[in-house]
């Protein structure tokens, strides 16, 4: 692990490729713009996401922006997920909400839709980022959000080495009904005791 006293200041700058057998991780561009529109399109991925209303016009143009501009900003890390066999791009995973002094960030992941749910890409996609964020960044504590009705989620999340901190209650009003956001967090001694397999002790 990196010494907070002696390493340099924290920064996601480096924009890095990770390789794993499944997915690649590797710099988000203009050209996966028509990929995050189909994730920002797909019902059931605004659903366990809880992003309200509808997809305005123009998505992708704002997408193309979007991407565009993560290369020059050293406080977040945006990788596309792309599936080693057909090259494709399947989702993002993203690192923000830096706090340097506290080496402490968020952590997000979104696949495309059901196409890409239940294949091991998001699994493996968070592990790659997660030993990039402890081992190479320098990362103390990576935590997250999940919403309680998606389980599916929270399970990986689990299986990678997070664990379950505390509940905001009723944060999220959906479709008529409260729902719970679950927060969990994985730190880096964490980390460096299972490397994201902490059921196997591998």
């Amino acid at each position: 692990m990196i010494d907070a006293m002696t390493s340099p200041a924290l920064s996601l700058a480096a924009k890095p490729t990770l390789v794993g057998e499944r997915v690649l991780l590797r710099p988000v561009t203009a050209a996966d713009a028509p990929g995050l529109a189909e994730l920002l399109n797909e019902p059931e991925v605004r659903r366990l996401t809880g992003t309200h209303g509808q997809v305005r016009p123009g998505v992708l143009e704002r997408a193309e922006q979007w991407y565009s501009s993560r290369a020059a900003v050293d406080d977040q890390l945006y990788l596309a997920v792309v599936e080693q066999a057909t090259g494709e791009y399947v989702g993002e995973v993203v690192l923000d909400d830096l706090h340097a002094d506290n080496r402490s960030c968020s952590f997000r992941i979104a696949l495309v839709g059901p196409r890409a749910f239940g294949r091991g890409y998001g699994t493996e996609a968070t592990r790659l980022i997660l030993a990039h964020a402890f081992e190479t960044v320098g990362i103390h504590r990576v935590d997250l959000e999940v919403f309680a009705f998606n389980p599916r989620a929270r399970h990986v999340y689990e299986q990678v080495g997070f664990v379950h901190e505390g509940t905001k209650r009723q944060a999220l009003h959906w479709q008529g009904a409260w729902v719970d956001t679950q927060i969990l967090a994985v730190l880096a001694g964490d980390w460096s005791r299972h490397r994201g397999f902490p059921r196997s002790g591998e």
